[in-house]
């Protein structure tokens, strides 16, 4: 019985050590939450053809950064509002960024877009490794930025990004020189749960 719990022990004592070392040793992660800058990463711009850089494509502007897919009824609910939002406010510089993390090509992809009638970007990350790199629990979920990149708002689920509020935002960090939104503006907000696949 006395080799059984030093068998128990060592074998506890080796799972804490290395624990310790994969955190002592690992890579730094950041945590994608409000108040942090977003993350970069290159997608596929479906508009171009090109392979752009998040960061460096939208550096200076105001942008929501959408993740989606074309098969997540949410995401297809919320694009209406999207559209809207960026119908009054892309004229004074903001800018959306809508990933799709489509395995389907990006025909697929641009189809849903024609359908909808959607004028943003259209991007398009076939991998669907952004999803890692912003730490989503699903699609869709989105980021709003203001012009530095930092996080103003996340939004987990479907979300009316055309309403009052949300334009009331948009509008204020499209000001220069814009103060940081009211605290209410910046909390992390949950609206539904997302669509997994």
């Amino acid at each position: 019985m006395g080799k059984q719990w030093g068998l128990v022990g060592a074998v506890l004592v080796g799972i804490g050590a290395g624990a310790g070392l994969l955190v002592w040793l690992g890579p730094d992660v950041e945590t994608v939450a409000v108040g942090s800058r977003a993350p970069d990463y290159r997608v596929y711009d479906l508009g171009t053809g090109d392979s752009i850089s998040l960061r460096q494509h939208y550096r200076g502007h105001v942008t929501l950064v959408n993740i989606w897919a074309t098969w997540c009824g949410p995401c297809k609910d919320e694009m209406p509002s999207m559209q809207r939002l960026y119908d009054s406010l892309g004229p004074r510089g903001f800018r959306i960024a809508a990933v799709s993390v489509d395995e389907a090509g990006p025909e697929t992809v641009r189809a849903f877009a024609r359908e909808l009638g959607l004028t943003f970007d259209i991007l398009h990350d076939r991998k669907g490794a952004i999803q890692q790199v912003y730490q989503t629990t699903g699609v869709p979920e989105s980021f709003l930025l203001d012009r530095d990149g930092v996080i103003m708002k996340r939004v987990i689920g479907a979300h009316n990004w055309a309403s009052p509020v949300n334009l009331a935002l948009v509008q204020r960090l499209l000001q220069p020189g814009a103060a940081p939104p009211a605290a209410g503006d910046t909390a992390e907000t949950i609206s539904a749960a997302p669509a997994r696949r």
